[in-house]
């Protein structure tokens, strides 16, 4: 199964690369601002938060302006990601009705679009170190594949989302309201160590929430995760990823009747 995927996707990665640089293009189209809109939002959010919980609340966090953006970082690649995502079928519903391929190339197309806008985040971010005379250590060139464990994440998501969405559309309502309560469930603007070790212990079952650990401690305290926390990231993100594939497939040939 997932070397049937992989070689189709190879095979058609030429279209996947083509459908994802023509979003992001849509997505700016008409803007003033144009492509910059990519460094402003994380840098807006990150001002507003910065404010209140350097000078009001007090996080007490150790790099806190760098841990808050790079935990918005990843959050927006997630939050973006399953949400073209989720919404990829219904949006290319003209071409899935006329031209046969693969259909779980318009979702993965779409989590490419997110992946390629925190591209930009990243440089945004290493500005920002270069600002505060931030120096990363080492383990920083193992943040690549935590992003690659969260794309595989948003995908796998996402592959789920687009066939719920295609049956019942009040589901794109349901997500967003998800999505935000999860700003504040997952380790972006404080640490986890706040909740109680009960509460704390289910939190952790979220694989982003992980990935979001995982990438604060290579980057900003150059900590590894530990063989098991590693071990988790990788094989919570291939089940999800797995059980969305199943299930779009088993629905596949009923999406463009639906849609």
């Amino acid at each position: 199964m997932s070397d049937n995927l992989l070689k189709q996707i190879w095979e058609r990665r030429s279209l996947i690369i083509l459908f994802a640089l023509n979003d992001v293009k849509l997505r700016y189209k008409n803007s003033v601002l144009g492509f910059l809109w990519s460094f402003l939002e994380p840098l807006l959010m990150l001002a507003v938060l910065y404010i209140i919980f350097t000078n009001i609340i007090k996080s007490g966090i150790e790099n806190y302006p760098l841990y808050l953006l790079l935990g918005l970082i990843i959050w927006y690649m997630f939050q973006r990601a399953t949400s073209l995502g989720q919404s990829s079928l219904l949006e290319r519903a003209g071409i899935l009705q006329k031209v046969y391929f693969r259909r779980e190339i318009v979702v993965i197309s779409s989590c490419l679009t997110a992946f390629i806008m925190m591209g930009f985040e990243i440089i945004a971010l290493s500005v920002f170190m270069v600002a505060f005379h931030f120096v990363p250590s080492i383990t920083i060139m193992f943040l690549p594949l935590l992003l690659i464990d969260l794309f595989i994440l948003s995908v796998g998501i996402s592959l789920f989302l687009s066939v719920l969405t295609v049956y019942f559309r009040d589901v794109r309502f349901i997500w967003q309201v998800l999505l935000q309560v999860g700003i504040f469930v997952n380790p972006i603007i404080y640490q986890l160590n706040m909740f109680p070790d009960n509460i704390r212990s289910i939190l952790e079952l979220n694989p982003l929430v992980s990935i979001l650990n995982a990438a604060h401690d290579i980057v900003l305290y150059g900590t590894l995760p530990t063989f098991q926390s590693f071990l988790y990231i990788i094989a919570s993100t291939g089940i999800i990823f797995i059980i969305g594939y199943i299930v779009f497939r088993s629905k596949e040939k009923e999406i463009v009747e639906k849609l």
